[in-house]
C-alpha cells in the first residue's frame, strides 16, 4: 500500500512485473479510505487475490483533476493499470440545490479528464462511481439498471446527476469506439468512517452523527425535514469489498447497482433513531417539516448484484452505525468537519 507521494513507487513497479498497478482517485475519502481498509485486511490475511496488487490513493493535493494537464501528469507519473474513479465534487441536498452549476461543470470536468487519460495511458480498466441520485424522478420502483436515463433527475440536485451520468455515456464511448473495459457502480447511499462530517455540505447520516455529538445534553434534537422520506442505506466497508469484485470479477461496461436489498430500506427517522442509540442519547427527536425533504424515495433493485454475487453478506445497519457513531468520537480531532 502506497501513497501518491512516495518515492518507492517506481521501485516497486520495476519489481511488479505483470502485477496490476490499482488508482484510486478520491482516495482520501469515505470510499477510498474503506477500500484502503479492506486491502489492508487482504494483505494482512495473505489473501492471494491482492498478492499481485499494487494500490495508489490519490487525493486533491496530488493533483486537480479538473485540470486535464494534472490529470495526465498524474497518470504519466503512476502508470496504472486499472483505476477505481472515486473522485467528485459532492455535497448534502441543500448544498446541492444552491450549487447545481457548479456540481455539473466540475464533475463533466473531473470524469472527462480521468478518462480520457485513462484510455491515453492505456488503463486495462476503470470502475467509476456514480449514484442512485442519477435515476429519473418520476419512475417505477424499484429502478435498475437499465432505466438510469429514461427521464430528468430530481431537480434538487440535476447538476451533479446529469454529469454522473454522462460517465455511463463515456463508458459506452470508449468500449464502442477503442474497445476499452471501462465500466461504473451505482451505489445507494453510502456512509461510514472517514466520511464528511461538516454541517453545511455533509450527507444525511454524517451530519446527524456529527449534530446529535454536539448537542448531546441538548433535551431535543431537531431533524431538517419530516423524516418520511425512505433509503437504502451502504456501509463503506461493504461498498469496499464490492467495489473489489467489481474491479476483479466484473467485466461488463454496463453499470451494475451495489446496494442492500429492497427490505432494508429505512426511513430518515428510522435512521435518526439508530444514531440516537448508537450515541446514547437521551433527548427526543422532533422534525422541522418547513425543510425539504428532497426525493421521497428511490429503492433500488439489487437484483443484478444477487444474481452474480449470490453471497455476499452486508453489515447490519445497527452495527454499521454504531462502528461509524463510535469512529467518529474517537476521531473528530481528525475527521473532515
Amino acid at each position: 500500500m502506497i501513497q501518491c507521494s512516495d518515492n518507492i513507487y517506481h521501485r516497486l513497479k520495476k519489481m511488479s512485473g505483470d502485477k496490476s498497478v490499482i488508482l484510486v482517485t478520491g482516495g482520501s475519502g469515505l470510499v477510498g479510505q474503506a477500500i484502503r481498509a479492506v486491502v489492508e485486511e487482504e494483505k494482512q490475511s495473505g489473501s492471494d487475490a491482492s498478492k499481485n496488487e499494487t494500490w495508489i490513493f490519490c487525493g486533491s493535493k496530488d493533483a486537480d483533476l479538473r485540470d486535464k494537464a494534472q490529470t495526465e501528469a498524474l497518470f504519466e507519473k503512476h502508470r496504472p493499470t486499472h483505476v477505481i474513479h472515486l473522485a467528485a465534487m459532492v455535497g448534502g441536498l441543500f448544498h446541492n440545490m444552491a450549487h447545481n452549476l457548479d456540481f455539473f461543470r466540475e464533475n463533466m470536468a473531473i470524469n472527462d479528464n480521468v478518462l480520457s487519460a485513462s484510455y491515453k495511458s492505456d488503463v486495462k480498466k476503470v470502475v467509476s462511481c456514480l449514484s442512485t441520485c442519477i435515476f429519473p424522478d418520476k419512475t417505477t420502483y424499484p429502478i435498475d439498471e437499465t432505466m438510469v436515463h429514461n427521464g430528468p433527475p430530481h431537480s434538487s440536485n440535476y447538476g451533479y446527476s446529469y454529469a454522473k451520468r454522462m460517465i455511463d455515456v463515456l463508458n459506452r464511448g470508449y468500449h464502442e469506439q477503442h474497445g476499452r473495459v471501462f465500466t461504473s457502480v451505482i451505489p445507494c447511499n453510502v456512509f461510514g468512517p472517514h466520511d464528511n462530517f461538516s454541517l453545511t455540505s455533509s450527507h444525511v447520516v454524517p451530519a446527524l452523527i456529527r449534530r446529535m455529538h454536539d448537542g448531546i445534553d441538548e433535551p431535543t434534537f431537531t431533524v431538517l425535514g419530516s423524516g418520511r422520506p425512505l433509503r437504502q442505506f451502504v456501509y463503506s466497508r461493504d461498498l469496499a469489498r464490492l467495489f473489489l469484485w467489481v474491479l476483479r470479477d466484473y467485466h461488463s461496461v454496463e453499470p451494475v447497482i451495489l446496494s442492500v436489498d429492497e427490505k432494508d430500506e429505512v426511513t430518515i427517522a428510522q435512521m435518526a433513531e439508530a444514531i440516537k442509540k448508537a450515541h446514547g442519547y437521551q433527548g427526543s427527536i422532533v422534525y422541522d417539516t418547513s425543510k425539504a425533504d428532497g426525493q421521497y424515495k428511490k429503492t433500488a433493485s439489487n437484483a443484478k448484484l444477487r444474481s452474480l454475487y449470490k453471497d455476499f453478506k452486508f453489515t447490519p445497519l445497527d452495527q454499521a452505525i454504531q462502528e461509524t457513531v463510535d469512529w467518529f468520537k474517537s476521531n473528530k480531532d481528525k475527521a473532515r468537519l
